[in-house]
């Protein structure tokens, strides 16, 4: 440690403790070395502390702590962002961790969530009243990261993205200072915080609208690589005509013993015996050498790839929405998987459109309405050592599908160490103006920067 962080370690955080209920966590604290991992084992930054917040209280002051003594600040809700955000070098990580209710209000369908909630929180408290909200597709993610960066899941068919769901938000600006946002009160702030990332402030409840979800129809087929072209083909013309209710990804991967396949992901949001019908042709298409879709409750569906996505693997990760597939899709993608340096890397290919592609194109931050799936790139391995190839395979994948993409990306699957011009690609020219704009508002000095950045300007 440098004498400025031992004077501030020593003094300062004496102090700045007095005024803290949560738990400060130094380096020199038994449980520093867990708390400062995240999801993506590339990450690996040391800050000067970590403030574990048990109230908005605790958030304003560790705020104004990390303002006054110009050290950078992360934000951790739950540590899954695929680009590792939620850790900073030598600053002060705010981390939510102990903010994780879920209070859930049955008769108006909405439910309010601590920052540091995860959708297997979420979805466990909502379960329990037959309701849900879009919230991703592995139960381990934060709700924060998850609805800030957009919202990808098996309900946004049916219901719009998670951000479409979110209707009220309390957030601690840079000033310290507690706002609420919603239709009629900062309703700037809640656009810009559908969509926008976490550039806004630090968002301590989140209020969502829910629909009633109990079982649904879901599971995943599994064939051989070999049959790839063919899946994807058929994947492609399947989904051109499916209804709302269904939603179905695509996916190349390895199994656990290292066999790579393709695989159809199925979720439908509706009595089972519908969705057998809307899935007949499926199950015709060929046979599987694995798997199953079946009723099962949502939450089930939910952590069913949980184990697929362990945390502490190196991770890369790369997306382009496009508006179709076409062969020459369908050749460069199966071709790239084929030669994926590590048996962990995966190709996945997420449905839109639906409820999505109804969502006026102004009316959040989120700006990929058109898209009707996100071609989606994950390089993952095991050995630090080999990170150059796997990140390599990612940027060329990348590349190589570029022409059949509309330009855009998403802005939460945009990988460690990239450029700005990411960012700013995940947005039209006009809405990046509008966000730099309310930027400026709630953080003129970009105190929060320290995510996939919207500088003020």
């Amino acid at each position: 440690m440098s004498a400025s962080t031992s004077v501030l370690s020593d003094d300062r955080l004496r102090e700045f403790s007095t005024r803290f209920r949560g738990d400060l966590l130094r380096p020199d604290s038994p449980e520093f070395e867990s708390a400062r991992k995240v999801w993506n084992g590339m990450i690996d930054r040391r800050p000067a502390f970590i403030a574990r917040c048990k109230s908005v209280t605790d958030v304003q002051a560790a705020i104004r702590f990390g303002r006054d003594n110009d050290l950078p600040i992360a934000i951790r809700g739950g540590g899954h962002n695929a680009a590792g955000l939620a850790v900073c070098e030598g600053g002060i990580v705010i981390d939510l961790g102990g903010m994780r209710d879920v209070v859930v209000d049955p008769a108006k369908r909405t439910a309010r969530a601590g920052g540091g909630a995860t959708w297997g929180d979420f979805d466990s408290a909502t379960a329990i009243h037959g309701l849900a909200t879009t919230g991703g597709a592995v139960s381990t993610t934060g709700i924060a990261g998850l609805t800030l960066g957009g919202g990808l899941g098996w309900l946004m068919r049916s219901y719009g993205m998670t951000c479409d769901n979110l209707i009220g938000a309390d957030v601690v600006t840079a000033d310290g200072q507690v706002v609420h946002a919603s239709a009629t009160e900062n309703a700037d702030l809640l656009w810009a915080l559908r969509g926008g990332g976490g550039n806004f402030g630090v968002v301590t409840s989140f209020e969502f609208q829910l629909h009633p979800v109990s079982t649904v129809l879901g599971g995943v087929l599994f064939y051989p690589l070999a049959r790839a072209r063919d899946v994807m083909r058929f994947y492609r013309d399947f989904t051109k005509t499916t209804p709302d209710a269904l939603t179905v990804f695509c996916a190349m991967m390895c199994t656990p013993d290292g066999v790579p396949v393709v695989g159809l992901v199925v979720c439908y949001n509706g009595p089972a015996d519908e969705g057998e019908r809307v899935i007949k042709p499926m199950r015709e298409f060929a046979t599987p050498i694995a798997g199953e879709i079946g009723p099962m409750p949502y939450t089930t569906l939910q952590s069913m790839l949980d184990a697929g996505f362990p945390s502490g693997l190196q991770v890369h990760w790369r997306s382009e929405f496009v508006t179709s597939i076409p062969d020459a899709l369908v050749e460069a993608s199966v071709s790239a998987f084929e030669h994926a340096p590590s048996p962990l890397s995966a190709i996945l290919i997420e449905q839109f459109g639906g409820a999505v592609s109804r969502v006026a194109r102004d009316a959040t931050a989120f700006d990929n309405r058109d898209a009707e799936y996100n071609f989606v790139i994950v390089s993952r391995w095991a050995n630090p050592a080999d990170a150059a190839p796997n990140v390599a395979w990612a940027r060329s994948t990348s590349d190589a599908t570029k022409p059949y993409t509309n330009g855009r990306v998403y802005v939460n699957y945009i990988g460690a160490g990239e450029a700005p011009d990411r960012v700013r690609a995940a947005f039209s020219p006009e809405k990046f103006a509008r966000l730099a704009s309310v930027k400026r508002k709630y953080d003129p000095t970009n105190v929060f920067r320290m995510n996939q950045n919207i500088p003020p300007g």
